[in-house]
């Protein structure tokens, strides 16, 4: 074979490999485009239940207090104490994440103090259980900005306070 035929074989298959390639790129890009456009059609969805807007929290000394007062004050008849339950049975508790939040190990402050902003917002606000959830989550992120460990409880975090992965006392 002459080296003309051979350059000119050559040339042919990468074209054919460079036509492949684009090809290829072409249905990576529409693939990527259809999962895009399902994704945004999820976010954008009506029927959803519509969920409370964020309660501005803004000292946590205060209104620690002022739902742990809630917690001592308010009772939850058997169906309330069903909304508590299933919105707080859905967030781990940040102190000993083996609990839920509705299970929590211990009457500790902070188990207390969302436990309390549930009873309010379930009998003085009128709250569906997801909206108790959102509160109580936004709650949680208020007085730990930082984040929980999971295992306060368990580790000595009990006297400390929440600003630093602790339970706030007992």
């Amino acid at each position: 074979m002459s080296s003309k035929k051979r350059k000119r074989d050559r040339a042919r298959q990468l074209q054919a490999a460079r036509k492949k390639s684009a090809v290829k790129r072409i249905w990576w890009i529409g693939a990527l485009a259809a999962v895009m456009m399902v994704f945004a059609i999820g976010l954008f969805q009506t029927d959803r239940p519509a969920v409370a807007s964020p309660i501005e929290f803004t000292d946590v000394r205060e209104e620690t207090q002022k739902f742990i007062d809630y917690y001592n004050s308010i009772e939850l008849t058997p169906e309330q104490e069903l909304i508590k339950k299933k919105a707080l049975s859905k967030i781990p508790a940040p102190c000993c994440s083996d609990n839920s939040a509705y299970t929590c190990c211990c009457p500790c402050n902070m188990a207390k103090s969302w436990w309390g902003l549930s009873h309010h917002l379930i009998v003085n606000e009128g709250f569906s259980a997801d909206e108790v959830q959102a509160a109580v989550e936004g709650w949680i992120a208020f007085i730990g900005p930082k984040g929980f460990t999971g295992n306060a409880c368990y580790t000595g975090g009990c006297v400390r306070p929440f600003h630093r992965n602790g339970c706030g006392g007992m």
